[in-house]
């Protein structure tokens, strides 16, 4: 498989799974998702998730759908994205809060080195 091929399918992926993440932020795991939310954030947790999962689907759909020379920008608003996500990561983790079957400090702590992964992702997937 070529290299571009690679880059093609890991872009739309990564749009896929942040269409489903938004639809899962709007419908079924909408509480989950409320675990995440930092306390510090100035809106109520409910509308912050809604909010974000708005932010996946538009972000997914653009990663899919963009054309050529519109993906580098898409994909530094995804890695945006995804690094302005990280704070409720490390509130799931230093609260605690089970969501998403991280039930444990391990398991939480272990996802948090996955998000530097999924900037590298929508980078390396865009360029």
């Amino acid at each position: 498989m070529k290299q571009q091929d690679l880059k093609t399918a890991g872009r739309i992926l990564l749009g896929a799974s942040l269409v489903y993440a938004g639809i899962s932020h709007l419908t079924f795991a909408r509480k989950e998702f409320r675990a995440q939310v930092p306390d510090f954030i100035p809106l109520k947790k409910d509308d912050t998730v809604v909010y974000s999962g708005i932010a996946e689907i538009a972000l997914g759909a653009a990663l899919i759908a963009t054309p050529q020379e519109h993906r580098p920008k898409i994909g530094k608003f995804a890695a945006a994205f995804f690094t302005a996500v990280f704070p409720g990561n490390i509130t799931q983790y230093t609260h605690q809060r089970d969501a998403f079957g991280l039930d444990t400090d391990k398991k939480r702590l272990v996802r948090l080195f996955f998000q530097p992964v999924l900037v590298w992702w929508a980078l390396a997937s865009t360029r």
